[in-house]
C-alpha cells in the first residue's frame, strides 16, 4: 500500500501506488514542453523573452536548471542529560519527517487544492499553464502552478539570501514564470513524485512561524504530522495559500472557510464520500494549539540555552572556521545533549526562589554547578525571569551566573571566598597549618608588590567582625575568615603568587579584562561570576585537576537512526595536576573546617563539605562557594541596581529582615538547600587525608573569637 492508499480502494488518494514508470512521464514532459512551446508561437508578449518561432524550444531548455537541493533548515533541540528536551531555536522552525510518517490525507487534501493531477503529469499541467499564461497576458495576474513548481519557488526562497533574492523568487512575472517551469522540468528528472511530494511538505510554511507539516500538525493541534485527519489536514493544507489570511490562530473564520472549500474538492476528487465531506465541515476547527517556540526565550531554560548557543558558536565542535559554525546553526538539524541535570537543576531553582524570590524585588539571586574533573555544568539557576524589558521588575536578559562575552554580566566582587586561593598559594610554598600570626582588629601591612615587581602602598586593612585579637593560624583563621591573618598571610607568600595561583584554578574576571593584582586581592575585589568560582573550587575538588567549563555533552547532526546522521561526542579540556594534589588536599581540608564552628555552621550536608563565605566591603555583594568530592557550587546575593549603591544591609528579602547580609546567612542556606537536592543521589564519597607535610590537622588552635558572622571585608 502506498502513502496514499487504502486497502478498499477508496483511501485518502486516488494517485497511483508507485508514481508513473520513467517513460510515461517523459513521454508526458515532452508533451508539456510541447505544448508550452506551441502556445509561445502565438503569443507576441512571450517575443520580449527571445523564445520565438522554432528557436522556442531550445532557448526554454538553454535556460539555466540544476537547483540545488541542499538540506532544509530545521530546528536546533537542546536537551538535558537525560535526553529531555530544554530548548528549540531555529531560524526557521521546522523538523523534517519522511513521507511515510505524514498523514496521507494530508498529500491528499493538497493535491485536491491545488495539483490534482500531480500523479499525471511531469510537472506542467498544460491546462493550468496555458489558462494562466493567457490571463496573465491580459493583465490578470494567475497562478496555475503545479506542486512541482511551487516547490522549486520555496526552494529558491528558502535559498536567498537576500531580500532583493527572496523578492525575486516571489514576483509575478512570467520571467520568472518561466525559469520556475525549466527548474521544475529539471526537478522531476531526478526526483520521484513521491521524493518532490514529500519535499514539498517539509519545505512549505504553514503560518505562525511553522515551516514543515510536522511543526504545522504540532503548532495547531498538538499531534504529529503522522496522526492528522482529514479535517485537520485540510486546515492546514489551507493556510498555504495564503498563510497570513488563513492562519487559524488569528483568523477562524477564514481558516473555517478555506478548510471546508479543501474538504469539498477532496470529495469532487475522490478522496472523500460526500457524507465524509458533510461531516468534517459540521464540527469546528477544533484547534489545541502548542505555543510557539524558535528561540531560548520560549525554552524551560532560556539563560542555559543562550548560554548552550553562544558556546557552540564558538567552539569548533560545528567547525573549524566561524562560518561553518553560522551555517550548521542556521541549517539546523541538530539535537545537542546537554550537561544540564534536572534534578540539580530543580533543586537550584526551587533553593533560589525560596530565599530570593524574584517578585516586585531588585535583589537577585544566581548560582553555578559543576562537576570536578569534567568540567559539565550541572546548573545554572538564577531568581529573575527572562524578559527584555528593563522597567518589569523580576526580569532581565543578563544570564547572571556567567561572564559578559558568553551573555553574562559584568561580574561582582566575590569577597573573602578568594582567601581560598591565599591559603593553596601558602600551602604550594610549603607553609603549614600552623602558620601563625598576630591578627587584631586592625593591621597595616606594608611591602607588597606586584606581578611587575612595582612596590604597593601601604594597606590598613580591618576584620569585619568582633573577632578578638591575637593568634591565628590558617586553621583558625580560616573558620574565622579573619581579614587581617589573610592579609599577612598574602604578604608573607607574595602576591603575584597569590594571584598566579587563583589564575592557575580558573579565575578570571568576568568583564575579559586581565585581574589586577592589588593589595587587598586575598579580600576578592575582582569582579567575577558565579561559574568561575564554581568551577575553581571544582578544581580542588579534583584534587587539583582543572576542567575548562563545558555544557555540552554530545552534537548529533541528522535525526536519529537515519543514514548519514553523525554524533560529536564533547569533553572538557582537563589538565591533571594543574594544582598539585598535596596542596589541593590541604586546602580541601582547611576549608572542611568551616562547617566546624565557623563560618560555615549549620550548612553541612551529612557528608563531606567544603567551603568559603565571601562577604564584600559594605555587604555590596554575599557569596557562598562550597563542595562535597562530586559537585560543586557558586552563589551570589546582590542588587541588580549596583551592590555598591545598593548594598545588603538594612533589607527584607523573601520576607526576612537583615542587618547585614553575610555569606553565611543568605547564600549559604541557598547552597546548602540546592546540594541536599543535587547530591542525594550521589555517593557520599570522602576527601583526600590531609597531606602530613602541612603539619598535624588536629593540633590545637588559637581562638578565632566566639564571632560566629562572616568576618569578610
Amino acid at each position: 500500500m502506498s502513502a496514499w492508499g487504502s486497502e478498499d480502494g477508496r483511501g485518502p488518494g486516488k494517485g497511483p501506488v508507485d508514481g508513473r514508470k520513467d517513460a510515461l512521464l517523459r513521454l508526458t514532459k515532452m508533451s508539456a514542453v510541447a505544448g508550452l512551446l506551441a502556445a509561445a508561437l502565438v503569443m507576441p508578449w512571450v517575443g520580449g523573452l527571445g523564445i520565438v518561432g522554432r528557436d522556442a524550444a531550445a532557448a526554454f531548455m538553454g535556460l539555466p536548471s540544476g537547483l540545488e537541493l541542499g538540506p532544509l533548515a530545521q530546528r536546533v533541540v537542546l536537551t538535558d542529560i537525560d535526553h529531555k528536551p530544554i530548548a528549540e531555536v531555529a531560524d526557521r522552525e521546522r523538523e523534517v519527517v519522511p513521507l511515510d510518517e505524514i498523514s496521507p490525507w494530508v498529500p491528499a487534501a493538497l493535491m485536491a487544492i491545488e495539483d490534482d493531477r500531480f500523479y499525471e503529469h511531469s510537472g506542467l499541467d498544460l491546462r493550468g499553464v496555458l489558462r494562466a499564461a493567457m490571463r496573465t497576458a491580459q493583465g490578470d495576474t494567475q497562478g496555475g502552478s503545479t506542486i512541482t513548481q511551487q516547490y522549486v519557488k520555496n526552494l529558491l526562497i528558502e535559498q536567498a539570501s537576500t531580500e532583493e533574492e527572496v523578492e525575486r523568487a516571489s514576483e509575478q512575472t512570467l520571467g520568472r514564470k518561466l525559469m520556475e517551469l525549466r527548474h521544475a522540468i529539471d526537478i522531476e528528472d531526478r526526483l520521484t513524485k513521491d521524493e518532490i511530494m514529500e519535499g514539498y511538505l517539509n519545505l512549505a510554511y504553514f503560518g505562525s512561524g511553522a515551516h514543515g507539516v510536522e511543526v504545522a500538525a504540532q503548532r495547531y493541534f498538538s499531534v504529529s504530522a503522522a496522526e492528522l485527519n482529514p479535517a485537520q489536514a485540510a486546515t492546514i493544507v489551507g493556510v498555504v495559500r495564503g498563510p497570513s489570511f488563513y492562519d487559524p490562530l488569528t483568523n477562524r473564520d477564514a481558516a473555517r472557510e478555506r478548510r471546508d472549500m479543501v474538504l469539498e474538492r477532496m470529495g469532487a476528487t475522490g478522496h472523500l464520500e460526500p457524507d465524509e465531506v458533510e461531516q468534517h465541515q459540521s464540527r469546528g476547527l477544533a484547534l489545541d494549539p502548542t505555543e510557539r517556540g524558535g528561540s531560548c526565550y520560549h525554552g524551560e531554560q532560556p539563560f542555559f540555552c543562550d548560554f548552550v548557543m553562544r558556546w557552540l558558536r564558538g567552539s569548533d565542535v560545528l567547525g573549524e572556521l566561524q562560518e561553518e559554525r553560522d551555517e550548521a546553526l542556521t541549517t539546523g538539524g541538530i539535537t545537542v545533549q546537554t550537561t544540564l541535570d534536572g534534578d540539580v537543576q530543580r533543586a537550584a531553582e526551587k533553593a533560589i526562589e525560596k530565599y530570593v524570590p524574584s517578585e516586585e524585588s531588585t535583589k537577585f539571586s544566581a548560582q553555578a554547578v559543576i562537576e570536578p574533573g569534567t568540567g559539565r555544568i550541572r546548573g545554572m539557576a538564577q531568581n529573575l525571569r527572562y524578559g527584555f524589558d528593563d522597567e518589569e521588575l523580576g526580569t532581565t536578559s543578563i544570564n547572571l551566573a556567567v561572564d559578559s562575552e558568553a551573555g553574562g554580566s559584568l561580574g561582582y566582587q566575590a569577597g573573602s571566598t578568594f582567601k581560598t586561593f591565599t591559603l593553596a598559594a601558602a600551602l604550594d610554598s610549603g607553609l603549614g597549618y600552623g602558620t601563625s600570626f598576630s591578627s587584631p582588629k586592625s593591621v597595616s601591612v606594608g611591602g607588597l608588590k606586584d606581578c611587575d615587581g612595582s612596590k604597593m602602598s601601604g594597606w590598613s586593612v580591618s576584620n569585619a567582625g568582633e573577632s578578638d585579637g591575637g593568634e591565628h593560624n590558617m586553621i583558625s583563621a580560616t573558620k574565622g575568615s579573619v581579614n587581617t591573618y589573610f592579609a599577612q598571610l598574602q604578604k608573607r607568600v607574595g602576591l603575584c603568587e597569590t594571584s598566579e595561583m587563583a589564575e592557575r584554578v580558573g579565575i578570571h574576571r568576568a568583564d575579559g579584562e586581565p585581574l589586577e593584582v592589588w593589595s587587598s586581592f586575598t579580600l576578592g575585589d575582582q569582579e567575577v561570576s558565579p561559574l568561575t568560582v564554581a568551577n575553581a573550587y571544582a578544581t580542588f575538588a579534583a584534587r587539583g585537576t582543572y576542567c575548562e567549563p563545558v555544557p555540552v555533552t554530545s552534537v548529533r547532526i541528522g535525526r536519529e537512526g537515519d543514514e548519514g546522521t553523525k554524533e560529536v561526542k564533547v569533553s572538557s579540556d582537563c589538565e591533571e595536576g594543574r594544582v598539585d594534589r598535596d596542596v589541593a588536599d590541604g586546602v580541601n581540608h582547611l576549608l572542611q573546617q568551616t562547617f566546624e564552628g565557623g563560618t560555615a555552621k549549620g550548612l553541612g550536608l551529612g557528608r563531606p563539605v567544603a567551603g568559603k563565605t565571601g562577604t564584600t566591603d559594605n555587604a555590596a555583594y554575599a557569596w557562598f562557594a562550597g563542595y562535597t568530592p562530586n559537585l560543586a557550587s557558586a552563589v551570589v546575593v546582590g542588587d541588580m541596581r549596583g551592590g555598591e549603591e545598593n548594598p545588603l544591609q538594612g533589607v527584607t528579602i523573601g520576607g526576612r529582615y537583615y542587618n547585614i547580609v553575610y555569606g553565611g546567612t543568605l547564600p549559604g542556606p541557598i547552597w546548602q538547600a540546592t546540594m541536599r537536592g543535587a547530591v542525594a543521589d550521589l555517593p557520599a564519597e570522602s576527601f583526600g587525608p590531609s597531606p602530613k607535610a602541612f603539619g598535624n590537622p588536629s593540633a590545637k588552635q588559637p581562638r578565632t573569637g566566639g564571632d560566629e558572622e562572616d568576618d569578610d571585608a
